[in-house]
């Protein structure tokens, strides 16, 4: 392999790298905002008219308010809640991006319960946002992520 071809390569997996961490950000802001109660950090994540929606053991699907979300969640205490999650999968083109993680959930350090996230992601100005995220939940059949 001559040179130019291992430096378009490695300029190719640098650029792929960079474009997965940018999309990647404001999900690891989110689950970081959920660990420290903090509502403006959960607020920055967010496009501003996204959908939260939860897959019920029946197959129901529930909508829950972002703003509700956020709220509930920063009326815990600092490391009270902790969402484990590891991206299986991003996929974008152009301004849209979709995320697979599988996630292992901790109240106030034991597990709770496991599920995967669905999250849809729109690039607005120079940042991503989430713009839809739709999750499951279950206590069997857990793969904990520690």
């Amino acid at each position: 392999m001559n040179k130019l071809t291992m430096l378009a390569l490695l300029f190719g997996i640098f650029c792929f790298g960079q474009k997965s961490q940018d999309i990647e950000k404001p999900i690891r802001t989110l689950f970081l905002g959920m660990k420290n109660a903090d509502p403006e950090l959960m607020k920055s994540a967010f496009a501003e008219n996204a959908v939260l929606q939860s897959i019920a053991k029946d197959g129901t699907v529930k909508n829950e308010n972002v703003q509700e979300f956020i709220a509930s969640v920063s009326k815990f205490s600092k490391g009270d809640l902790d969402e484990k999650i590891i991206i299986d999968a991003v996929h974008s083109d152009g301004g849209l991006a979709s995320v697979f993680t599988p996630y292992s959930f901790y109240f106030k350090g034991k597990f709770s319960h496991c599920g995967a996230n669905s999250f849809q992601l729109v690039k607005q100005q120079s940042d991503w946002k989430i713009q839809y995220i739709i999750d499951t939940r279950r206590k069997e059949n857990c793969r904990e992520i520690k």
